[in-house]
């Protein structure tokens, strides 16, 4: 033996040795490259704040575990001077979690991949059994089939439902809209049928609009946003949620931004809460098809509110509605904006088609009510995913992928 190192030994060492370093850094690389806040190596190694060596560890890492995947031959950008840093997106053909959505006018299941792109989705149902086991049961079944059709790995699956969710417990403490008993054990009932189904990974349930502003924060109108406030309607009623440095505000036990229950009417129609005139029930489509005389079709409330506004606005009837809830709407949001600051304010559902009809006038309702307001204003937008309640459940199921990757998938493997 000559006595000298072994260079492809060292190599190996090396490696090793930035691997090891770098392995804390593969949920926050993970999460970059999920919310499309790092295109590139070079963009990931400045957010990381490590090596170029590490970070080329890292994601190395990540596309060995099929999350992620590294264009090898990256080309330069037009006018740019040096080498070209090699390109990151999540993986095609990596793994999926199921979603699945639950509202007054129905259910639906999906396949969500990393990014928030839906991979599959079943076809909707349009009836809700006041029993949430068989509701349940049917959505999950309805996931399987699609694991079945589709051979995707599946890591975990999310619930998003029209209620509070009170947590550690996870009980649905007020399901007003699918006649579901109030206290319903949602995530319990929903991680039976999952593990009943042969799906792995953990099971999650959430409030419909919390998960809504999730998904919204981490790949639609909110991102970027340091302390986003999102209001939506859903098919019946209004939710609200806060997001905070990127995580849900949700209370001490996950009931905090009941934002339905403030009075904007003080003369309006009696709400479910026992108060009267709330946003609950003077800015839902139910609300909207009252103002505006028309009767409830077969197509659920939301769908034909919505498409009143977009296709009949000139009627005068409908325009009187609109501008009637807009006027309300801008009252609560003047209120939430005085309480809580945001930096930018998101609608979805029925609010998203009322800022849309006249944007202009609840953003003046908005600013004239409201103390920040008036010192320049708070962008209002709207939400731009679709289904984004189902992004935003799958994000639940991503959590724990997201915060250790290596641990996780070994799990949802076991």
């Amino acid at each position: 033996m000559n006595g000298k190192a072994d260079p492809r030994a060292e190599g190996e060492v090396t490696t090793r040795t930035r691997l090891e370093r770098g392995r804390g850094a593969l949920g926050p690389a993970l999460e970059l490259v999920h919310t499309g806040r790092a295109p590139t190596r070079a963009v990931l190694t400045a957010e990381l704040g490590v090596t170029r060596a590490t970070a080329g560890a890292v994601a190395a890492e990540l596309e060995a575990l099929g999350l992620i995947r590294i264009d090898a031959k990256p080309s330069a950008a037009a006018g740019s001077q040096g080498r070209p840093s090699h390109r990151l997106a999540v993986a095609d053909e990596g793994p999926v979690v199921l979603a699945a959505q639950v509202h007054a006018d129905g259910f639906r299941a999906a396949l969500v991949g990393l990014g928030g792109s839906i991979v599959a989705t079943a076809p909707g149902c349009e009836t809700v059994d006041a029993d949430p086991a068989q509701v349940l049961g049917s959505v999950v079944d309805a996931g399987a089939r699609l694991l079945r059709e589709t051979g995707r790995r599946c890591v975990g699956a999310g619930l998003a439902v029209p209620s509070a969710v009170a947590q550690p417990e996870g009980t649905a403490l007020n399901p007003l809209h699918v006649a579901w008993p109030a206290g319903a054990q949602v995530s319990e009932i929903f991680a039976d049928r999952v593990r009943d189904a042969g799906i792995t990974g953990p099971a999650f349930a959430g409030n419909d609009v919390n998960l809504a502003a999730l998904a919204e924060h981490r790949h639609g109108a909110g991102r970027g946003a340091r302390d986003l406030l999102c209001v939506a309607t859903g098919h019946r009623g209004v939710g609200g949620a806060l997001v905070l440095d990127g995580r849900l505000h949700t209370g001490s036990s996950g009931l905090a931004l009941e934002v339905g229950h403030l009075t904007v009417n003080s003369e309006g129609r009696p709400c479910h809460c026992g108060s009267r005139g709330c946003l609950d029930v003077e800015t839902d489509p139910l609300a909207f098809l009252t103002e505006a005389g028309r009767e409830p079709g077969p197509e659920g409330l939301l769908v034909q509110a919505r498409d009143l506004i977009r296709n009949a606005y000139g009627d005068p009837s409908v325009r009187s509605a609109t501008e009637a809830l807009i006027d309300r709407l801008g009252l609560g949001l003047a209120g939430l904006v005085n309480i809580l600051n945001p930096d930018r304010i998101i609608l979805g559902g029925l609010h998203r088609a009322l800022l849309e009809a006249d944007p202009e006038r609840l953003r003046a309702v908005v600013a004239d009510r409201s103390l920040w307001g008036r010192s320049g204003g708070v962008p209002i937008l709207a939400c731009t995913l679709d289904h984004n309640s189902l992004v935003g459940a799958a994000e639940l199921a991503w959590q724990p992928v997201l915060d250790d990757p290596l641990g996780a998938l070994g799990q949802a493997d076991g």
